[in-house]
């Protein structure tokens, strides 16, 4: 299953107000093939799976369930960049931004 770093759960709840929530889903494009893809909203789709993590309530639909299982979220701050990162063991290539893999 999709799991959060704490360092990760604590922007979500910095980032949103309730009842907002996050949907974090993969999409084609981007230069790997496919993409992650995280936003808020006020609600989930009816076939979409419901993760609760510490009071933080994560979408996500069954397709990227899937392709995100062994994943791990994690929010990272360094001199060069801020932002969240997938650590995907399961993706065999990644680009330069992070953002985009197959």
């Amino acid at each position: 299953m999709l799991s959060f770093t704490a360092s990760a759960i604590k922007q979500f709840k910095a980032a949103i107000e309730a009842p907002e929530c996050v949907r974090i889903a993969v999409v084609g494009g981007g230069c790997a093939g496919m993409s992650y893809m995280m936003d808020i909203t006020s609600e989930g789709d009816e076939e979409d799976i419901l993760i609760n993590f510490d009071h933080v309530q994560i979408y996500i639909d069954p397709h990227s369930a899937d392709i995100l299982s062994n994943t791990t979220i994690d929010f990272v701050k360094t001199l060069q960049k801020e932002g969240f990162v997938f650590n995907n063991p399961d993706s065999n290539t990644t680009c330069g931004c992070g953002l985009s893999f197959s």
